[in-house]
Protein backbone atom coordinates (compact mmCIF):
# COMPACT_ATOMS: atom_id res chain seq x y z
CA UNK A 1 0.00 0.00 0.00
CA UNK A 2 1.30 3.45 -0.93
CA UNK A 3 1.48 6.31 1.54
CA UNK A 4 1.48 9.90 0.31
CA UNK A 5 3.73 12.58 1.76
CA UNK A 6 0.79 14.98 1.80
CA UNK A 7 -2.92 14.81 1.10
CA UNK A 8 -4.49 15.45 -2.29
CA UNK A 9 -7.91 17.01 -2.80
CA UNK A 10 -9.68 16.04 -6.01
CA UNK A 11 -13.02 17.43 -7.19
CA UNK A 12 -15.13 15.67 -9.81
CA UNK A 13 -17.34 18.15 -11.65
CA UNK A 14 -19.94 18.07 -14.41
CA UNK A 15 -23.61 18.58 -15.12
CA UNK A 16 -26.24 16.17 -13.81
CA UNK A 17 -26.19 13.06 -15.99
CA UNK A 18 -22.52 13.42 -16.91
CA UNK A 19 -21.46 10.30 -15.02
CA UNK A 20 -19.34 12.17 -12.49
CA UNK A 21 -20.78 10.38 -9.43
CA UNK A 22 -20.15 6.97 -10.98
CA UNK A 23 -16.60 8.02 -11.81
CA UNK A 24 -15.98 9.29 -8.27
CA UNK A 25 -17.17 5.98 -6.80
CA UNK A 26 -15.24 3.80 -9.27
CA UNK A 27 -12.06 5.81 -8.80
CA UNK A 28 -12.40 5.55 -5.04
CA UNK A 29 -12.86 1.79 -5.19
CA UNK A 30 -9.74 1.37 -7.31
CA UNK A 31 -7.52 3.70 -5.28
CA UNK A 32 -8.37 2.32 -1.86
CA UNK A 33 -6.81 -0.98 -2.91
CA UNK A 34 -3.51 0.77 -3.62
CA UNK A 35 -3.26 3.64 -1.11
CA UNK A 36 -3.39 3.66 2.68
CA UNK A 37 -5.88 6.52 2.98
CA UNK A 38 -8.61 7.31 0.43
CA UNK A 39 -11.81 9.24 1.19
CA UNK A 40 -14.94 9.54 -0.97
CA UNK A 41 -17.15 12.50 -0.16
CA UNK A 42 -19.65 14.84 -1.81
CA UNK A 43 -21.20 18.29 -1.80
CA UNK A 44 -23.78 18.87 -0.60
CA UNK A 45 -24.52 16.29 2.02
CA UNK A 46 -21.56 14.40 3.49
CA UNK A 47 -21.43 16.17 6.84
CA UNK A 48 -24.16 15.80 9.44
CA UNK A 49 -25.38 19.31 8.69
CA UNK A 50 -24.99 18.67 4.98
CA UNK A 51 -27.44 15.75 5.04
CA UNK A 52 -30.22 18.12 6.10
CA UNK A 53 -29.12 20.83 3.68
CA UNK A 54 -28.94 18.37 0.77
CA UNK A 55 -32.53 17.29 1.33
CA UNK A 56 -33.67 20.90 1.51
CA UNK A 57 -31.78 21.91 -1.65
CA UNK A 58 -32.75 18.93 -3.78
CA UNK A 59 -36.40 18.66 -2.73
CA UNK A 60 -37.11 22.37 -2.08
CA UNK A 61 -40.24 21.92 0.06
CA UNK A 62 -40.40 25.72 0.30
CA UNK A 63 -39.43 28.38 -2.29
CA UNK A 64 -35.74 29.31 -2.17
CA UNK A 65 -34.42 32.45 -3.86
CA UNK A 66 -31.07 32.24 -5.75
CA UNK A 67 -29.07 34.02 -3.02
CA UNK A 68 -30.48 31.80 -0.29
CA UNK A 69 -29.84 28.73 -2.46
CA UNK A 70 -26.19 29.64 -2.84
CA UNK A 71 -25.73 30.48 0.84
CA UNK A 72 -27.13 27.07 1.80
CA UNK A 73 -24.53 25.47 -0.44
CA UNK A 74 -21.86 27.69 1.13
CA UNK A 75 -22.95 26.62 4.63
CA UNK A 76 -22.66 22.98 3.61
CA UNK A 77 -19.25 23.71 2.07
CA UNK A 78 -17.90 25.30 5.25
CA UNK A 79 -19.05 22.35 7.37
CA UNK A 80 -17.77 19.86 4.80
CA UNK A 81 -14.29 21.39 4.88
CA UNK A 82 -14.06 21.46 8.67
CA UNK A 83 -15.65 18.10 9.37
CA UNK A 84 -14.31 15.96 6.52
CA UNK A 85 -11.80 17.51 4.14
CA UNK A 86 -9.30 19.18 6.49
CA UNK A 87 -8.96 16.14 8.81
CA UNK A 88 -8.47 13.88 5.76
CA UNK A 89 -5.78 16.17 4.35
CA UNK A 90 -3.98 16.06 7.69
CA UNK A 91 -4.17 12.26 7.46
CA UNK A 92 -2.39 12.46 4.06
CA UNK A 93 -5.38 10.99 2.27
CA UNK A 94 -6.51 11.15 -1.34
CA UNK A 95 -9.89 12.88 -1.10
CA UNK A 96 -12.34 12.49 -3.98
CA UNK A 97 -15.23 14.94 -3.73
CA UNK A 98 -18.29 14.67 -5.95
CA UNK A 99 -18.70 18.43 -6.60
CA UNK A 100 -17.07 21.36 -4.82
CA UNK A 101 -16.88 25.15 -5.19
CA UNK A 102 -16.86 25.19 -9.01
CA UNK A 103 -20.40 23.81 -9.03
CA UNK A 104 -21.64 26.93 -7.27
CA UNK A 105 -19.88 29.19 -9.76
CA UNK A 106 -21.70 27.35 -12.54
CA UNK A 107 -25.11 26.56 -11.03
CA UNK A 108 -25.67 29.71 -8.99
CA UNK A 109 -23.40 32.01 -11.01
CA UNK A 110 -24.08 31.16 -14.64
CA UNK A 111 -27.35 29.31 -13.96
CA UNK A 112 -29.00 31.71 -11.50
CA UNK A 113 -27.22 34.88 -12.56
CA UNK A 114 -25.52 35.66 -9.24
CA UNK A 115 -22.30 37.68 -9.20
CA UNK A 116 -19.34 35.39 -9.85
CA UNK A 117 -16.89 37.53 -7.88
CA UNK A 118 -19.10 37.37 -4.78
CA UNK A 119 -19.46 33.58 -5.06
CA UNK A 120 -15.67 33.25 -5.38
CA UNK A 121 -15.14 35.44 -2.32
CA UNK A 122 -17.59 33.51 -0.15
CA UNK A 123 -16.26 30.17 -1.40
CA UNK A 124 -12.74 31.22 -0.40
CA UNK A 125 -13.94 32.18 3.07
CA UNK A 126 -16.07 29.05 3.55
CA UNK A 127 -13.23 26.77 2.44
CA UNK A 128 -10.50 28.52 4.42
CA UNK A 129 -8.54 29.15 1.25
CA UNK A 130 -8.23 25.42 0.50
CA UNK A 131 -9.15 24.42 -3.05
CA UNK A 132 -8.81 21.20 -5.08
CA UNK A 133 -5.33 20.26 -6.23
CA UNK A 134 -6.92 18.56 -9.22
CA UNK A 135 -10.33 18.77 -10.90
CA UNK A 136 -11.74 16.10 -13.19
CA UNK A 137 -14.38 17.68 -15.42
CA UNK A 138 -16.61 15.02 -16.98
CA UNK A 139 -17.83 16.54 -20.25
CA UNK A 140 -20.89 15.24 -22.10
CA UNK A 141 -23.26 16.65 -24.75
CA UNK A 142 -26.55 17.98 -23.42
CA UNK A 143 -28.54 15.26 -25.22
CA UNK A 144 -26.57 12.48 -23.52
CA UNK A 145 -27.02 13.96 -20.05
CA UNK A 146 -30.76 14.48 -20.50
CA UNK A 147 -31.23 10.93 -21.80
CA UNK A 148 -29.39 9.47 -18.80
CA UNK A 149 -31.46 11.52 -16.35
CA UNK A 150 -34.67 10.33 -18.02
CA UNK A 151 -33.61 6.68 -17.70
CA UNK A 152 -32.89 6.90 -13.98
CA UNK A 153 -35.33 5.04 -11.77
CA UNK A 154 -35.46 7.61 -8.99
CA UNK A 155 -37.18 10.96 -8.36
CA UNK A 156 -35.58 13.94 -10.07
CA UNK A 157 -33.85 16.55 -7.94
CA UNK A 158 -34.99 20.16 -8.18
CA UNK A 159 -32.00 20.88 -10.45
CA UNK A 160 -32.71 17.92 -12.74
CA UNK A 161 -36.25 19.23 -13.23
CA UNK A 162 -34.95 22.49 -14.72
CA UNK A 163 -35.49 23.15 -18.42
CA UNK A 164 -32.93 22.03 -21.01
CA UNK A 165 -31.92 25.64 -21.61
CA UNK A 166 -30.80 25.89 -17.98
CA UNK A 167 -28.60 22.82 -18.41
CA UNK A 168 -27.13 24.24 -21.61
CA UNK A 169 -26.22 27.36 -19.63
CA UNK A 170 -24.44 25.14 -17.11
CA UNK A 171 -22.40 23.50 -19.87
CA UNK A 172 -21.34 26.94 -21.06
CA UNK A 173 -20.44 27.89 -17.50
CA UNK A 174 -18.18 24.89 -16.95
CA UNK A 175 -16.44 25.52 -20.26
CA UNK A 176 -15.88 29.18 -19.40
CA UNK A 177 -14.48 28.73 -15.90
CA UNK A 178 -12.23 25.82 -16.86
CA UNK A 179 -10.76 27.07 -20.14
CA UNK A 180 -7.83 28.86 -18.48
CA UNK A 181 -7.39 26.67 -15.39
CA UNK A 182 -4.21 24.60 -15.15
CA UNK A 183 -5.51 22.16 -12.51
CA UNK A 184 -8.43 20.86 -14.61
CA UNK A 185 -8.42 17.62 -16.63
CA UNK A 186 -11.34 17.25 -19.02
CA UNK A 187 -12.61 13.70 -19.52
CA UNK A 188 -14.97 12.30 -22.16
CA UNK A 189 -18.14 11.38 -20.30
CA UNK A 190 -19.48 9.36 -23.25
CA UNK A 191 -16.86 6.66 -22.58
CA UNK A 192 -17.91 3.50 -20.77
CA UNK A 193 -17.60 3.71 -16.96
CA UNK A 194 -14.64 1.33 -17.11
CA UNK A 195 -12.80 3.32 -19.78
CA UNK A 196 -13.54 6.62 -18.03
CA UNK A 197 -12.22 5.30 -14.72
CA UNK A 198 -9.08 3.94 -16.40
CA UNK A 199 -8.36 7.31 -18.02
CA UNK A 200 -8.91 9.21 -14.77
CA UNK A 201 -6.75 6.76 -12.80
CA UNK A 202 -3.93 7.10 -15.33
CA UNK A 203 -4.08 10.91 -15.24
CA UNK A 204 -4.17 10.90 -11.44
CA UNK A 205 -1.21 8.54 -11.09
CA UNK A 206 0.82 10.82 -13.36
CA UNK A 207 -0.17 13.77 -11.20
CA UNK A 208 0.77 11.97 -7.99
CA UNK A 209 4.27 11.20 -9.30
CA UNK A 210 5.10 14.88 -9.42
CA UNK A 211 3.01 15.95 -6.43
CA UNK A 212 3.05 13.78 -3.38
CA UNK A 213 4.94 10.47 -3.44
Amino acid sequence: MKQLKKGILIAVEGIDGSGKSTLALNLYQELRAAYTAVVLTKEPGDSQLGTTLRSLLQEKPVPVCPKAEYLLFAADRAQHMQEIVVPALKNKAIIISDRMADSSLVYQGYGRGLELAMIEKINYWAMGGIFPDLVFYVSVPLSVALERITLRKKPLSSFEQEQAQFTQTLLTGFQEIFKKRTNVITLDGTLSPQALTHEARTKLENFIITYSL
